[in-house]
């Protein structure tokens, strides 16, 4: 798909199918599982080179700045992964609040394990396994391209949020195509990082990782879509925050009626 032109999807689709990788949209979430569970031992070591070294004081920063503080509060964080968002949110919250993780991935989990004490849940956005208004504050890190329908993931966080609770969504976002901050991230993403990825120990198989990642944030729909989505999904007032010209920062509140 030509950069210039706007991004389509399938209907309701984060992205279109991307072919390279799978055949049609029925199979991308298979792909996803697979290649999330076969590079799970090597995602933290990737990510921190990627994000060079910055990444686990921006999640906290980003968590503060949205008003998560220490307290009797439940974090609901989707797509754990190994557990960034969710260790930063811990330190946040300390003794006196609550974190839990899910993930479809059980590779993910099995790293989450490692380094968190913590529920950790196997899941999928689309359909939580968690009761209705069971958590404060619901985030999701850099996952959302993942995801098999939009509409479907934020009804369900509404649904799983108390009233008057918080969402957070982290995402890289690319810039207008037509710009030098594009043109920096896509030589970035697209080129250093999988060559970084093929020389580390996880090989080929983080090379094809951070390829798909590149490939998935340069189709994804436009955060126009993704904000009225959400609003048309039951959201209050949602926004998107914009840091670095690619890191984008989607909150919403539910409503407390």
């Amino acid at each position: 798909m030509s950069p210039s032109r706007e991004r389509e999807s399938a209907a309701g689709a984060p992205h279109p199918p991307l072919e390279k990788y799978y055949p049609g949209e029925a199979q991308r979430r298979a792909f996803v599982t697979a290649l999330f569970d076969r590079t799970a031992r090597h995602y933290d070591g990737i990510t921190r080179l990627m994000s060079l070294g910055s990444g686990s004081w921006y999640r906290r920063d980003a968590l503060r700045r949205m008003g998560l503080a220490r307290g009797n509060v439940h974090l609901l964080d989707v797509a754990v992964g190994t557990g960034q968002v969710a260790r930063a949110a811990r330190d946040i919250l300390g003794e006196t609040g609550r974190v839990t993780g899910v993930d479809l991935s059980m590779g993910m989990l099995s790293e989450a394990r490692r380094h968190l004490a913590c529920a950790l849940v196997q899941g999928v956005a689309e359909k939580l396994p968690f009761a209705d208004a069971c958590a404060d504050f619901v985030t999701m890190g850099y996952a959302l391209r993942h995801v098999t329908d939009l509409a479907s993931t934020f009804r369900e966080y509404l649904r799983v949020l108390k009233p008057g609770g918080t969402l957070l969504i982290l995402e890289m976002t690319r810039p207008p195509a037509d710009t030098a901050a594009y043109r920096i991230m896509r030589f970035y993403l697209e080129s250093v990082v999988p060559r970084m990825a093929r020389l580390g120990p996880g090989g080929a198989e983080t090379r094809t990782l951070m390829e798909y990642c590149w490939d998935t944030v340069n189709e994804c729909v436009a955060p126009a879509t993704i904000i009225e989505t959400l609003a048309e999904s039951g959201f209050s007032a949602p926004r998107r925050n914009v840091v670095l010209h690619v890191f984008s920062e989607y909150v919403a509140t539910k409503p407390r009626d």
